[in-house]
C-alpha cells in the first residue's frame, strides 16, 4: 500500500502514531462526543484531531484507553477502525445513537447489538454478503453485564445498518421506495431492534482484522411506536450508553488481567 504520509509515521486519516492509543477504544460517531466520553477517563488528553477523527487517550483502572470519533456511516467508521488498530487498538466499542424499530424499544432505552443487517456498502467491499455480521461475544456480554449493573433499560439483538439516513426516514419520496419499504418490513418481521449506520462495517472489519468489536446505542425515538399511536419519547442524552461502554471496558480490563495472571 502507498504510504500517503511519505514516511511521516502517522496514520493518514486519523493522525495517530504508535503509542498514542490504548488497546481498549470507544468509538462514537460525533467528534463533539469524544471529550464527554474522555471525562470518564483518568488523565485524559487530546492526542489527535484530523478531519472527523478526534482522539483522546487516558486511563481506566491504570490501563491506557482511548476514544476516537468515526464520523457518520460505514466508510469513515471502517477507516477509523483500520487505522486505530494499526497503532495498537484491539478491543472496540461503538457508542452512538439509533432509531428504535421493535415496538417494545422506546426512546431512552439502550440497545446492545449482537448482529447487524448488512444493508450498506462498506462491508461488501471486505467480504461476500453471505458472511454474517456479528459482534464479539466477550464485548457484547460485558455490555449486557454493565447495563444490568447500571440499571439501564436495555435490549439485545440484531440492528439494521444503512448508508442513507433519509432512506429510512422518507423512503416514500425516493425512486426506489418499493424496495426500501419492503425490506424495512422484512427487518421488522425478523425482530430488528434498532436502525443505525456503522456497526455492520465495524463488525466485518473487526472480524477480518481479528479485533474484538461491539456496539451499544441510545435509542433517540421509535418511528414504529409513532405509527402505532404509542408514546414515543425523544431522548438525546447519550450519557447512559457512554457509561455502559465505560463500565464494560472496566469489566474486560479486569477479566483480561485475570486471564494473564496479573
Amino acid at each position: 500500500m502507498v504510504d500517503y504520509t511519505e514516511g511521516a509515521g502517522y496514520q493518514y486519516h486519523v493522525g495517530l502514531r504508535p503509542g498514542d492509543v490504548g488497546e481498549y477504544v470507544i468509538l462514537p460517531g460525533d467528534p463533539h462526543r469524544v471529550p464527554k466520553i474522555a471525562k470518564y477517563f483518568d488523565n485524559a488528553e487530546k492526542v489527535a484531531d484530523s478531519r472527523e477523527y478526534v482522539t483522546y487517550t487516558g486511563y481506566l483502572d491504570g490501563v491506557k484507553v482511548s476514544c476516537t470519533s468515526t464520523g457518520v456511516g460505514g466508510p469513515s467508521a471502517s477507516i477509523a477502525l483500520e487505522e486505530v488498530a494499526n497503532v495498537g487498538g484491539k478491543t472496540f466499542i461503538r457508542v452512538g445513537t439509533s432509531g428504535g424499530m421493535d415496538i417494545d424499544v422506546k426512546g431512552g432505552d439502550v440497545v446492545i447489538a449482537t448482529g447487524a443487517v448488512r444493508m450498506e456498502g462498506t462491508s461488501k467491499e471486505y467480504c461476500p454478503i453471505e458472511y454474517p455480521e456479528v459482534s464479539d461475544v466477550t464485548v457484547s456480554a460485558s455490555l449486557v453485564q454493565a447495563a444490568k449493573k447500571l440499571g439501564a433499560d436495555y435490549h439485545t439483538g440484531v440492528v439494521q445498518c444503512k448508508d442513507a439516513f433519509y432512506g429510512q426516514h422518507m423512503p416514500e419520496a425516493l425512486p426506489n421506495s418499493h424496495e426500501l419499504l419492503e425490506k424495512w418490513d422484512a427487518w421488522l418481521r425478523m425482530g430488528c431492534k434498532a436502525s443505525e449506520m456503522e456497526s455492520a462495517a465495524l463488525f466485518i472489519v473487526g472480524a477480518y482484522r481479528r479485533l474484538r468489536v461491539g456496539s451499544v446505542f441510545l435509542v433517540v425515538a421509535n418511528q414504529e411506536r409513532e405509527k402505532a399511536g404509542l408514546p414515543n419519547p425523544q431522548v438525546h442524552d447519550t450519557d447512559l450508553a457512554i457509561r455502559v461502554a465505560v463500565e464494560a471496558i472496566r469489566m474486560m480490563i479486569a477479566e483480561d488481567k485475570a486471564k494473564e495472571g496479573k
